[in-house]
């Protein structure tokens, strides 16, 4: 029972401290505070401790804890004394603990800001991570409570628990004495502090998906007796895929005198199978799900697939039905891709896994798919897979995820996963919802570093099941978003599917510049006026003519790709009838041994119902020997079959070899045509590049545009730029004005004199504009001021509306400034309605407006336009997410439509991009410094041949948002 002193001594319990974990191994754990009613669970994990650990727990033989140190490691404050204790299943694996001391070492409260830290891990949980989430934890937790550093006493034969602190990348100093390692650090994050962080998170989700996606067990659970049924088509898709490891049958009707399903083991439950488990596919009822995620996680099984629905998508019951079913997983270590999942596919040859509804095991390829919705995901996998109709890829799957509600693994899981994947070189993501956008923004800029993301993001609202943070910014903003980060954003599958394919095989092109040839004059040229409109530079078609010949595509193929003006080659090519016509192997031949004599550089197919074609291209991927046959374009005849054909039935009439290129890497080019055939993934120094072929002159140029854009921002992501230090810049007095406006209320928006002087102190100035709430008054403010002036109405209604007549400009004299008041009052009404004030005019320039708001899913986003109609009417306006660098503030001006309006459009005077660039850095920083600034607008801002004047700013603070992206690695709470 506890005493007076300890009920009064306690502060209420955070829940907030709470959290799952993503363990090193991949598996789960959850975090949260220790309390009185643990004293058991405390003696049981005690005692499955080693007497080692012990040992260096203690400094001494410590065999059993007393009843005074259970009290102790049990009752907290939660302030100067905090204890914290990963579970799984329950039960305590590890726990950590501080307490507040003063100076002289002895505990301390408030303001004393050292603790001294003290870990211990059961050793059958070592080596997994553990103590690395709760040093995060914990540090996270001393920050709250005003806990600045943290000091530790360290036996030094105990290294692994040394390698804790000093790989955790804080600043620290590490003395020795007394026989002891003493290390003190920081807890302020650092740089290196959080790159060490999110490395090991990438690498603990990472794992935690390659364990359902590379498992080497499989238990089916809910499979019928007799033929059909999910879970019987599960085991059947399983077993014809080749599965590679040990697969199980399991549903609790089955007979107990029956052994096998279809040639698989059978088993009344998941704990009757000897040896371990490490993914279930749950394919029974929902409200039969929790008693197999029991049975699952008691047998030790890593990880689930729940086939089920009837969760969140079904309102608020099935909402309340997927939070239990996610803590009941996680309290096993376990992680679930569902419910509501299609399910999931590795086509790797070690693997071939699907355990999916997929009737048909896709080709392995190179490219990685997630679905949220498995409608989805059944289209991406046919329109990459079926034979005909439609754009067929080049390549196949190498993963696919389809996560349903996601209500644990979510696309971020998987890019973690694929981001490092050697069997992945293209992801394609189809996203219903993006649950962290600030977390995908991250994650996706690092993978689109290192290969191609393209998504397609839904538009409308999120799906019932998903559990998606509110997001206060457009659709069309949170794409720019995505760009930015380097994602290739399409708005259909098609277009997913087209970009892909052309990323998958083809090198990236160096820059815009495209030629055209083929054997239609039309077909070229609508190809080249797609190429203008999609903002690409192509060179003027080569019409090759109807009566071209396969040596004429390579010698013009050949002749293009060596031209050094040009970055990329669309071929065009329509059916011709004639004596010297080439054959659809002869012509794939071509083109082919051209493309390989150049391997730097794109190549695409525009073709008209070519099926033969595209089916020889395809086929071309082959390995098996070739017969030397005469070399393209060479004289008439009859052609052979196509090439797939000749392979398949070992006709001697097979294409010639390719043309000999000195030097040049030994390359396979194909072309895929609709839906016609996928290769599978050629071994390792087997041919492997591959040219897409598309349809329409649309699809082709479409795909290479996104190319082109995408290989831009590689570029250029290797010389991110820098956030400028500004000297005058007086962060710390900012902090404390802000602080003291926040003493008034929750929220608020600034007054104009504390809006000025906030901006001033980062080097922000606003030009003064003084009330006129009289003519006397405006010719008063005006004498102050200096002429010329310009008189404003700033009523909401008029406010920045100089289209309806409420700016008056280079008011000369006080007898114009007098009869403009007049003026305005005869048109608007009285001067309390306008609220009218007097501003010094400032130099002609370029209007604009820059503005900065903190959503509380993307996070801080600093946004420019041109002021008026452009930014309003026509959402003219570009995007960067905070902190903006030098090379991002010169993009972000150039990235809006209405830009040559800056640099002299039709021989106006240009005006100083640059003072206008370190207005946006010097936003960027303020709102970076100080979360607490949620949002700021500068309108308008009149950019001059010299130089930049604010002439309006309005400013809100509010307590910042939490950042969840700075503190400790955690899993989506439920």
């Amino acid at each position: 029972m506890q005493s007076p002193a300890d009920r009064q001594d306690r502060h209420e319990y955070p829940a907030h401290w709470e959290a799952d974990v993503v363990l090193r191994d991949g598996g789960t754990a959850r975090i949260r505070p220790i309390t009185v009613d643990d004293a058991d669970r405390l003696v049981s994990f005690y005692e499955q401790v080693s007497d080692e650990s012990k040992y260096y727990r203690f400094f001494a033989p410590y065999p059993r804890l007393s009843a005074k140190d259970v009290h102790r490691f049990t009752h907290h404050d939660f302030v100067d004394r905090v204890g914290l204790a990963a579970t799984i299943g329950g039960e305590f694996i590890a726990t950590v603990r501080y307490d507040r001391i003063g100076a002289d070492g002895l505990p301390a409260s408030a303001p004393a800001d050292e603790a001294e830290v003290a870990f211990l891990v059961q050793d059958a949980h070592q080596g997994r991570g553990v103590a690395s989430a709760l040093l995060e934890h914990i540090a996270a937790v001393a920050r709250e409570r005003g806990i600045r550093r943290f000091a530790a006493e360290v036996l030094p034969a105990n290294t692994k628990m040394i390698k804790v602190f000093t790989d955790a990348g804080y600043t620290q100093k590490r003395s020795f004495e007394d026989g002891v390692v003493r290390l003190e650090f920081d807890l302020e994050p650092t740089d290196r502090s959080l790159a060490v962080q999110r490395a090991r998170e990438q690498r603990a989700e990472a794992r935690s998906v390659r364990r359902l996606l590379a498992p080497g067990s499989v238990a089916v659970v809910g499979v019928g007796r007799a033929p059909g049924g999910v879970g019987r088509s599960i085991l059947g898709n399983l077993r014809d895929a080749g599965y590679s490891g040990s697969l199980h049958a399991v549903n609790q009707a089955f007979p107990e005198d029956l052994k096998e399903v279809d040639g698989v083991p059978a088993y009344r439950s998941v704990r009757d199978i000897e040896g371990p488990v490490d993914l279930a596919v749950v394919a029974v009822p929902a409200e039969h799900v929790p008693a197999v995620v029991s049975e699952c996680g008691e047998h030790g099984v890593q990880g689930l697939v729940v086939l089920a629905a009837g969760y969140a998508e079904s309102g608020p019951e099935g909402r309340e039905r997927q939070r239990a079913l996610v803590r009941h997983a996680r309290a096993y270590g376990m992680r679930i891709i569902g419910p509501n999942a299609f399910g999931v596919i590795n086509t790797a040859p070690d693997v071939r896994l699907n355990a999916s509804l997929a009737p048909e095991m896709p080709r392995p390829g190179r490219i990685g798919l997630f679905a949220q919705s498995g409608a989805i995901g059944i289209a991406l996998l046919s329109r990459l897979h079926r034979r005909g109709g439609g754009v067929t890829g080049v390549t196949g799957v190498s993963t696919f995820v389809s996560a349903g509600n996601r209500a644990d693994v979510s696309g971020n899981d998987v890019l973690q996963y694929w981001y490092d994947d050697p069997e992945t070189d293209v992801v394609l993501m189809y996203l219903e919802s993006i649950g962290n956008p600030r977390k995908f923004n991250r994650l996706a800029r690092r993978t689109a570093a290192a290969k191609p993301l393209v998504v397609v993001q839904g538009v409308g609202s999120a799906p019932q099941g998903h559990a998606v943070r509110a997001t206060r910014l457009p659709h069309a903003t949170v794409s720019v978003l995505l760009r930015q980060a380097g994602v290739i954003r399409v708005d259909t599958i098609t277009e997913l599917v087209d970009a892909g394919l052309l990323l998958a095989r083809q090198p990236l092109p160096a820059g815009p510049r495209v030629a055209i040839l083929g054997n239609s004059e039309s077909l070229g040229v609508l190809t080249y006026d797609r190429c203008l409109a999609e903002g690409l530079r192509p060179s003027r078609p080569l019409d090759l003519t109807t009566g071209a010949t396969a040596g004429d595509f390579h010698r013009a193929l050949s002749r293009a790709l060596a031209d050094v003006t040009c970055d990329a080659v669309v071929v065009t090519a329509i059916p011709a009838i004639g004596e010297g016509s080439p054959g659809d192997a002869e012509l794939a031949e071509a083109l082919r041994s051209a493309a390989a004599g150049v391997p730097g550089k794109p190549v695409l197919v525009v073709h008209v119902e070519l099926g033969g074609l595209a089916e020889a291209l395809s086929a071309a991927a082959s390995t098996a020997p070739q017969a030397v046959a005469k070399a393209p374009g060479a004289g008439g005849g009859a052609h052979p079959p196509p090439l797939s054909a000749s392979l398949e039935r070992g006709d001697p009439h097979r294409p010639a070899q390719r043309l000999p290129t000195a030097g040049a890497e030994r390359l396979t080019a194909v072309v895929a045509a609709p839906a016609e055939s996928l290769e599978r993934r050629a071994p390792e120094g087997a041919d492997s590049r591959l040219i897409p072929a598309y349809p329409a002159a649309e699809r082709a140029v479409r795909a290479l545009a996104e190319a082109v854009k995408y290989g831009q921002w590689r570029r250029e992501a290797m010389h991110p730029g820098k956030v400028p230090e500004y000297d005058d810049i007086d962060e710390k007095g900012a902090a404390e004005l802000i602080g003291g406006l926040l003493e008034r209320g929750q929220g608020l928006t600034v007054g104009q004199a504390e809006t000025c002087e906030l901006l001033g102190k980062y080097g922000i100035q606003v030009r003064r504009a003084l009330p006129a709430r009289t003519p006397d008054a405006a010719a008063e403010a005006a004498r102050a001021l200096g002429y010329p002036v310009a008189l404003k109405a700033t009523a909401p209604h008029l406010r920045h509306r100089a289209d309806l007549g409420g700016v008056r400009l280079d008011l000369a004299d006080e007898e114009q400034l007098r009869r403009s008041y007049a003026e305005l009052a005869e048109l608007f009404g009285k001067p309390e309605e306008l609220r009218p004030v007097v501003q010094a005019m400032a130099p002609r320039g370029v209007d604009t407006v820059v503005r900065a708001v903190i959503d509380p899913a993307a996070g801080a986003v600093l946004s420019f336009g041109l002021a008026g109609a452009a930014s309003q009417l026509l959402g003219d306006m570009a995007h960067r997410l905070v902190p903006v660098t030098d090379r991002e503030a010169t993009s972000l001006v150039r990235s809006i439509r209405t830009a040559p309006l800056l640099f002299g459009w039709r021989g106006s005077t240009p005006v100083d991009t640059p003072a206008l660039e370190e207005l946006l850095l010097r936003v960027s920083r303020l709102v970076d410094d100080h979360p607490e600034v949620v949002a700021v607008t500068l309108e308008p801002v009149v950019v001059a041949q010299q130089g930049v004047s604010v002439l309006g700013a309005t400013l809100r603070l509010a307590p910042p948002p939490a950042r969840g992206d700075l503190g400790p690695r955690t899993l989506p709470a439920y």
